[in-house]
This record gives structure tokens, sequence and C-alpha cells, in this order.
């Protein structure tokens, strides 16, 4: 099984907007925005009782800890959510809500992290309590200390707003260490839910939340009572594959009785929420259900484990995210929300809680990163890997590998400046010579020409420094085969396709844009506009037969017009002359149809300038740069 690897920091500062929007509001529209927002002031005190803290701590059982890198988890809360730390310099900012009560500005993030990578350093706990979580310590199962996750490997949408979960892989996890405030010991009853994936997940330990040893050891049975969704049969005999909601209570992961329950059947949604409370003497309950829609399955209600240990529980109050209690970290899963409460919760709270859930409308993919970074494809279909499972280091070796959707080490984020970027570093040519053979590794991003990729129309992957292209030595195919660099001659041990697409870089540094934020549709404008790592529809793919496709949908001229000034847009690719484009030598896009160019018109580089075609002329306003 593979693993990943990442770090962060601090600082902060305003948030620019990405780019306005266009689009005027009708008259109606705009009323009925006014409208509700009077609405919304006057039901303020009733809506700010209806987050999962505030439904707990109203039934008596109220949060001991909450943690979310995605919205609010009481109505009233307005501090940060989450710490992330820059690769490039090391600078951390806390990310905060858009409102109270909210969700994450997700914008601040991208904003702060555009053009390197970022890690989550902690995340901060919205109770009075500060049991925060930060990148846990080396603990007796042999493996190292954490490192937190990539802030940018999982966007996903909740409440219509774009938002971060936390992409657990092997090597990832946070801990309370010592006995957080409030949090169970020896016995006393607590409850415990997790919004997580039920596609991003492993068999391996441990994907668990919940309370743990104060120190990362085992120090024995029933001294731990986390939540778990995994694909682990502990117990045999199982039903199906999983992946089960499971009680880690420390040497078993329980899904019922004395640790088998066939009545258990999974939640495999892209979204579960993950149920467990113990009363610490006798009983527990197990649930889950689809976070997107729905009710909750009680998989379990009934006696604890009779094996020695468990009755009563010895829980100790140290807290874990994505491991075991003595730092297994082996295994993989994606977070999006959790909380611990004091307590044992009652059914009607943990349904009011589901049902706000649901109402959040979680949306999109769990099961692989997303956002532009992609895979890159070679030879025998295999992927561009880093080697030793994502820790990234400078000097490590880049390779092929089977294709593995969990593995962030073969995401990678075509950069403007031509680089190729993964756990915050750079594909780059060892020691940075020029001569056939030389292998590829990765390292820090340092701009220098051993880092600068250029995707050719027949599939190579171009070094222009040297002058030479990314080679699989003599096609091989196997896993671990040593990338390296070698004279391009069109062969498929040279066929590289970037999945992630690239950013086409015009004048003033700017990048070639579609207006409207990534919706794409037909007729959209394409424009100027501030290079952005993180935005999609700045990820252009250059297809084959010269055509440049984003979004779905393929840069094109309107009407498939020839004559200067004629404006270009996004539509659907239909492989007309209007949308074929050929990078010349002076660094200008040609539209061999029209036999004109890219243009900026008058060579401005104010974001939302409008591109269009002109008379090819050499000048800075046609220089745009394929990556």
């Amino acid at each position: 099984m593979r693993g990943e690897r990442l770090e962060l920091t601090t600082g902060a500062g305003p948030r620019p907007p990405r780019r306005p929007y266009a689009r005027v509001r009708s008259l109606p529209a705009v009323l009925a925005l006014v409208l509700g927002a009077l609405a919304g002031l006057s039901g303020r005190a009733e809506a700010a009782g209806s987050l999962p803290c505030d439904i707990y701590g109203g039934a008596g059982t109220p949060c001991v800890a909450a943690h979310s890198t995605v919205r609010a988890l009481y109505g009233a809360y307005n501090g940060p959510l989450y710490r992330v730390a820059r690769a490039s310099d090391g600078a951390a900012t806390d990310i905060g809500l858009l409102s109270p009560g909210g969700y994450a500005d997700a914008g601040r993030q991208d904003t702060f992290c555009g053009g390197t990578t970022c890690r989550i350093t902690r995340i901060y706990d919205q109770t009075a309590r500060h049991n925060d979580l930060t990148p846990g310590p080396a603990g007796t199962a042999g493996m190292g200390a954490d490192r937190g996750a990539d802030a940018g490997e999982i966007a996903v949408t909740a409440g219509g707003h774009k938002v971060y979960g936390v992409w657990i892989s092997p090597g990832v996890g946070y801990r309370y260490t010592g006995v957080a405030s409030g949090v169970a010991v020896n016995g006393q009853p607590e409850g415990a839910y997790m919004v997580a994936s039920g596609t991003h997940v492993g068999s391996a330990c441990c994907f668990d939340y919940g309370n743990a040893e104060s120190t990362p050891a085992d120090t024995g049975n029933g001294h731990m009572d986390a939540v778990s969704i995994a694909t682990t049969c502990y117990f045999a005999p199982c039903t199906g594959s999983g992946p089960w909601v499971e009680a880690d209570l420390e040497n078993g992961m329980f899904q019922g009785d004395n640790g088998s329950n066939t009545a258990n059947r999974g939640n495999s949604s892209a979204y579960v929420t993950a149920m467990l409370k113990n009363n610490g003497q006798t009983r527990y309950a197990l649930k889950g259900g689809d976070s997107q829609a729905g009710a909750l399955t009680t998989w379990w209600d009934g006696a604890l484990p009779t094996r020695g240990g468990y009755r009563p529980m010895h829980q100790e109050g140290g807290i874990i995210l994505g491991t075991g209690g003595d730092n297994s970290n082996w295994n993989m899963g994606t977070f999006f929300e959790g909380v611990m409460v004091a307590g044992y919760p009652t059914d009607a709270a943990e349904n009011a809680v589901q049902a706000d859930i649901v109402s959040v409308g979680y949306s999109g993919r769990t099961d692989l990163p997303n956002g532009p970074q992609g895979t890159v494809t070679g030879p025998g279909g295999k992927c561009v890997d880093v080697a030793a499972d994502d820790t990234g280091v400078n000097g490590a070796a880049v390779q092929l590998w089977d294709c593995q959707t969990y593995a962030e080490d073969q995401f990678w984020t075509h950069n403007p400046d031509g680089s190729l970027g993964t756990l915050g570093r750079c594909l780059d040519i060892s020691g940075n010579p020029t001569a056939n053979g030389t292998k590829v590794q990765l390292w820090d991003c340092d701009g220098a020409g051993g880092q600068k990729w250029v995707r050719q129309t027949d599939g190579s992957l171009l070094n222009p420094q040297s002058g030479r292209c990314l080679d699989s030595p003599s096609g091989a195919t196997a896993n671990g085969t040593r990338l390296q660099i070698w004279d391009c001659n069109g062969a498929s041990a040279q066929k590289f396709s970037v999945n992630g697409g690239a950013p086409v870089a015009g004048p003033g540094g700017k990048c070639v844009d579609v207006a409207a934020d990534d919706t794409g549709v037909n007729g959209t404008t394409v424009q100027l506009w501030d290079c952005q790592t993180w935005a999609v529809d700045q990820h252009w793919f250059h297809q084959a037969d010269n055509s440049l496709k984003m979004l779905g949908r393929c840069l094109d001229i309107e009407g498939n017009a020839t004559a200067n000034g004629a404006k270009v847009e996004l539509w659907d690719c239909n492989g007309v002359g209007g949308q074929k484009w050929v990078q010349r030598t002076d660094g200008s896009l040609l539209n061999p149809q029209s036999g004109r160019c890219l243009d900026s018109p008058g060579g401005a580089t104010a974001n939302g300038t409008r591109l269009q075609i002109w008379d090819c002329n050499g000048s800075a306003a046609q220089r745009f740069r394929l990556g």
C-alpha cells in the first residue's frame, strides 16, 4: 500500500476577490436578495441554534471538541477553522469563515497558497476548551512523527461554497497529546461523529477520530473510544467488503457485540456520517448514514465487548484524527467535520445532527485529489510517480508506477512558469545538466531551466534548456522505472500526457482565463487574468489536433471568423478552423485558418482584457506560451 506527505506555517492579509462576475442581476432578483437578507436578520437567533454543537448542547450533551475545515459547528462561532503553512517560505495563516456560523473562506487559502503548496498545521477546536489538533508525534507503532495534510488536495462544495477537506494519506495524522479538556476518561460516557469519505478508504490501521491514549502508545484494551470508517474486517465474518463504520476501542475494530456483526452492511457513499456513542460501562452504539441524503442506520446498539478491558472502559482523553492510538498511521481517508461530546447522546439529537449535515449539501468527488492538478501518464499507461511513497524529499527519484487515485505524489500541477509540481517540490533534472540519460528527481522549486517542461503536440514533454524530452529508458514500463531526459524522437517512450492541463501565460505575466469562474458555458469570454494555480479554468489541454481545451470546451474564434479584431471565446469542440492554435518560435499562437495570432488589444494587461485575433506582428501583445 502506498502513502503520501507535506508541511506548513503562519501569516495573514486581506483576501482580494478572484475576479468579479460581469453578470447583472434583474430587479426582482435584487429585491429577493434584499428580502432574504432582512429575513435572515430577523431569524438569526433561530439559525444559531441549529448546528451540531448547538443541537448536542441543547440535548444536555455538550461538545467538548469540534473540528472542521469546512464550516462552523456552532451557530455563533466566528473564529479560525484551521491553519495553513506555505512550502515556499514557511509563512502561515489561519483560515476562518465567510460569516459567523457559516462556511470556510477557501478563497483566502487559494490566494495565500497560490503558486506553491500549503499544509494544514493546526485544526482548531471550536469549543472554548482549545482542544486543537496538530500533526502527531512518533508513537510506539514504529512510524515517525506525522506530517500535516496537503491543504489543497481535496476541494468539495458545502453550502454552495468551495471548501477543502483533510486528505489523510499514510504518514498524515493529527493529535491532541495529553488529556484534552472535558474529554471522557476512565469509563465516562461520550459520543462522537465525523463526516468522512466512503470512497477514499483503506484497510490498514487506522483512520480514526475520537478518544485515544494521552500519549501515542497502546496501553491496553478499552483505552480508546474512536469512530472509524475503513475496509478493515478485524473480527470475521463481515458482510461485504465495506467500508464499515466501526469502533476502535483499542486492540480491535468492533462492528458490534464482541467484534463481528454481520448486520453491519457498510456505508460506501461519497460522504459518510459515522457515529459512535459509549456509556463507558456496559453499552455502545454505532450508526452510519449518507451525509448527502436520508437518515442514520443503527448498526449496533447493545453491550460492550465482554473481552477483557472494555467493561468498564479506560479512556485516557487524548484526541486523534487519521491515526491509531499508538500513531499507527498507515491508512487513508478524507475528513470534513467531527465533534466529541460529554455524556451519552440521545437518538433524537443524533437524528437532528444528521438532518443538519444533510442540509449542508456536500457535493463533489471524494476519492481522488481534484482541482487543477492531475496525473501525468506515460509509457504503458503508467503514472509519473515519486519514490518513497509521498515523502517528497529533495532528490527523491521520479519514476513510473501503476496509477493510483489516492496517491498524492502522482498528481501534478503544471505551473505558469512551466514547472511541474507535487508535494511542494518540482520535477527537476538532477544537477541541472543537459546531457542524454540524466535522471530526473524531485527538488525545491527554484526556477532553474531544469525544471521547465513544455508539452509538444506529439505528446512529449520538452525541457527547453537541454532541448531534450522526458523519457523512459528504452521504453521500459515496469514499476520503478527511473525517468530521464533524452533526444526528442517521437517514440512511445516519450509520450507523457499531462492530465491536469497547463496555464497559457500571456502579456504582462497574466494567464489566459475563462470569465465567470470555471462555469465554462458556450460563448463565455476568454480574457487575461492574474495567474492562479488553483483555478481550473486557467489549465488548458493542448490536444493533438492543435485545439486548446478546458472545462470540456475549446478556445474558439466567435463565429469562426477570420478578420482582425474577432474576439475569442469558449465553445463546444467541433474541429473547425477557428479552434486550431499553433505555437510559433516567436512565442505567438497562430490560428492557421485566419493566418492571424492570438492578441491582447493594444497590448493591454489589465484583468478582464478580452482576447482577439490580429495580424501576427511579433509584439509583446501576442506572446502566449503554452505550458
